[in-house]
């Protein structure tokens, strides 16, 4: 299929493109300068906007994980991993090496800032396989000031890798299609496979990928026996990417629900929000270009053929919708939908903009609506720079400082579930100055450290568990004052066993309380005068 970059609308044809009819088209001398130059300007962007306010945020304690994951020996490590936290772990081997270079949070975070910046030229790869250069300069642009992927370009967890691993899976699945090479459909099952080592729910693209070729079919081909050999082949491919991911298939069974039961039931107040900070505060223009890229196509789509043109929009749409719909729709029995879950979604919804966007006629409205949208992006990124979409940020640095600041000779402290202890570490170390790769601050710095405490530093052990009433009132009497900090340690109102215990049982020992509040977490101090 011979395409041109000037084209208003491609002629449907019953052949998918080849490797010598994609992003091969005519361009001339001054076009192809200013693509060049455009692409350039469009890099330098992405990395300045996500380098601005790396750390105007704080740490939380999601972060401060990935940073104890990565800082831990690695038999500790494994078990970890094994034991309790399967999920992103791609992302903390990746941190691991990253932190033998620098300690700081904007060099922790700036990790993701790289990945993030990687993901521009997947998109292009992929939108210019699915269309033409100008769609994919245009998905690119959208990208580069996308409010909702700079928020998690600015965070030390796994979701831009998250997204550059889907972008790439579903470019190497295109480019299969196009040209049936061992490199295609090797790329396709090694990215397919570290996305879901980067995020469980990449296994949802995987299913998108087997959904729209058993629905769509391979795209333009009238030859059954063509689609035959080709669904055996992806068939075996899909194969091969369950034995790889076999041990995190193993995990999620063991553990069951337990790593994700504190997501909420989504209702619809939370599923507009998340169209809105996932289309930049402009949900409805969004639609309408979406929508235009299937404008062109109603008479295809009325009739069914499988062309390139109708093939590569649904793909685009599944891509889009089936994840966030099932998980929705499984949310109703089991809670499971959470925005910040669904940021692989985004390059389908850019590229479908940008198709809808590039067919605007005449060129310079085209061009007009364009500049358009990029302003209104532009104008909504620094609300990200501010705001957390999807959930409020914790104050454990703020409150691990305010512990180490009035701690006293003889004070202990417990955490009321094991997991609290983690931030505190990380935040203790940096108060101390301590800036190595070692698994936490091992001296004297703030009270002793009651519950969890299975070792001078952290290991597997003190990342999961909770006191229980005999050990509270075992190791708590020899103090003469006890910190108690309170993290997520209530739902829909009602206060956690845990606390109710601690608040019953530390008041017959302790008979003076005084209590803190921070954002999402709770300090008390009791003392016996």
């Amino acid at each position: 299929m011979q395409r041109h970059e000037t084209a208003v609308n491609e002629v449907p044809v019953n052949e998918p493109p080849t490797n010598q009819s994609v992003g091969v088209s005519p361009f001339s001398g001054p076009a192809r300068l200013f693509h060049w130059i455009a692409g350039l300007l469009l890099f330098v962007a992405a990395i300045a906007v996500r380098l601005e306010c790396l750390t105007l945020k704080p740490f939380w304690s999601d972060e401060c994980f990935s940073v104890a994951f990565a800082r831990i020996s690695w038999g500790n490590l494994l078990r970890l991993l094994w034991w309790r936290e399967a999920n992103m772990s791609l992302y903390y081997l990746l941190l691991r090496i990253w932190l033998h270079f620098g300690q700081s949070e904007f060099f922790i975070r700036s990790l993701s800032v790289l990945i993030a910046v990687a993901t521009l030229p997947a998109i292009y790869w992929l939108a210019r396989m699915l269309y033409d250069r100008r769609v994919a300069l245009i998905a690119t642009a959208l990208l580069t000031f996308n409010a909702y992927h700079v928020r998690y370009s600015q965070e030390a967890r796994s979701y831009t890798l998250f997204v550059l691993l889907a972008t790439l899976s579903s470019g190497f699945l295109v480019a299969f299609l196009n040209a049936h090479t061992r490199r295609n459909w090797l790329g396709n099952i090694m990215t397919s496979t570290l996305a879901v080592y980067a995020h469980f729910y990449a296994l949802l693209l995987v299913l998108a990928h087997g959904l729209a070729l058993r629905w769509l079919g391979a795209p333009g081909r009238a030859n059954d026996a063509d689609n035959v050999e080709i669904s055996a082949q992806l068939r075996r491919s899909w194969k091969i990417i369950g034995i790889a991911v076999l041990p995190l298939l193993i995990f999620v069974v063991k553990t069951g629900a337990g790593p994700i039961h504190w997501i909420p039931r989504p209702g619809i107040e939370e599923l507009l929000g998340f169209a809105i900070y996932l289309t930049d505060g402009i949900p409805l223009i969004y639609l309408a270009a979406s929508l235009l890229a299937l404008v062109p196509l109603r008479k295809s789509l009325l009739a069914c053929s499988n062309t390139w043109e109708t093939w590569r929009v649904c793909f685009l749409f599944i891509w889009l919708l089936f994840p966030i719909l099932l998980t929705v729709v499984l949310s109703f029995a089991r809670p499971v939908f959470l925005p910040r879950y669904m940021v692989f979604c985004i390059p389908a919804l850019l590229i479908l903009a940008a198709a809808g966007l590039a067919s605007v006629r005449p060129a310079w409205l085209s061009g007009t609506c364009v500049v358009l949208i990029l302003l209104l992006s532009a104008r909504f990124v620094p609300f990200a720079y501010g705001h957390d979409f999807d959930t409020e940020r914790d104050a454990s640095g703020a409150a691990t400082g305010f512990i180490l600041d009035h701690t006293q000779p003889g004070d202990a402290v417990i955490f009321h579930i094991a997991a609290t202890r983690v931030p505190y570490e990380f935040f203790r170390s940096v108060r101390a100055g301590e800036n190595t790769a070692s698994p936490s601050f091992t001296g004297q710095l703030g009270p002793e450290i009651l519950f969890p405490h299975n070792s001078t530093g952290l290991d597997y052990r003190d990342f999961t568990g909770k006191p229980t009433e005999d050990f509270v009132r075992t190791v708590a009497p020899g103090h003469p004052r006890v910190w108690v900090m309170l993290m997520n340690n209530s739902r829909d109102g009602n206060l956690d066993a845990t606390t109710l215990m601690l608040t019953k049982v530390l008041p017959e020992m302790y008979p003076k309380v005084l209590r803190w509040q921070f954002p999402r977490v709770e300090l008390r101090l009791y003392s016996k005068q």
